[in-house]
């Protein structure tokens, strides 16, 4: 279509899912003087010899989106905590810290990275006397204590127990 589209010297915008029907395009490339398969005999760039099969070529414009790296770019070694949770805040606007999901527990788990899981799912994230235990430790030189129990499980607790059920 972009092919017949160019040498008829017409612009087409076609949605991507709702587009022009075979027949359609069919019609446009004969229009063109086009084949009706829209296909090309190609070249090979170092021999100069002809393809064995012709091959489907357009022309196409696409626009640039406007993402950029510097824009997206975050890290975080320290920044705030949700108040009920005590997990860090999400987004690069409020400081925030990654999201480690459902999926990348999973992914974890499958190589086997147990201690690694433990440290992002307790100390990074809202054991709050672990963490501060830990960095207690690292100061002194002593070996790190075993986490805690999650503030975020504290949190489930005391939502069982307003509904009347007790753990």
């Amino acid at each position: 279509l972009g092919m017949a589209a160019k040498k008829l010297g017409i612009k087409i915008m076609t949605p991507v899912f709702d587009g022009a029907s075979d027949d359609e395009i069919i019609d446009a490339l004969k229009e063109a003087g086009l084949d009706e398969d829209g296909k090309t005999v190609l070249y090979d760039g170092q021999t100069g010899e002809a393809f064995d099969n012709r091959i489907s070529v357009g022309v196409m414009h696409y626009m640039k989106l406007a993402h950029m790296v510097d824009d997206k770019i975050h890290a975080r070694s320290v920044g705030p905590y949700s108040l009920v949770t005590q997990q860090p805040l999400g987004g690069k606007a409020q400081f925030g810290g990654q999201r480690f999901g459902e999926m990348e527990v999973w992914a974890l788990e499958a190589y086997g990275a147990a201690y690694t899981l433990q440290e992002i799912l307790t100390y990074k994230s809202d054991d709050v006397r672990g963490r501060n235990k830990v960095f207690e430790s690292i100061v002194k030189g002593q070996a790190i204590p075993k986490p805690g129990v999650p503030e975020s499980f504290r949190v489930l607790v005391k939502e069982l127990q307003a509904l009347g059920l007790d753990m």
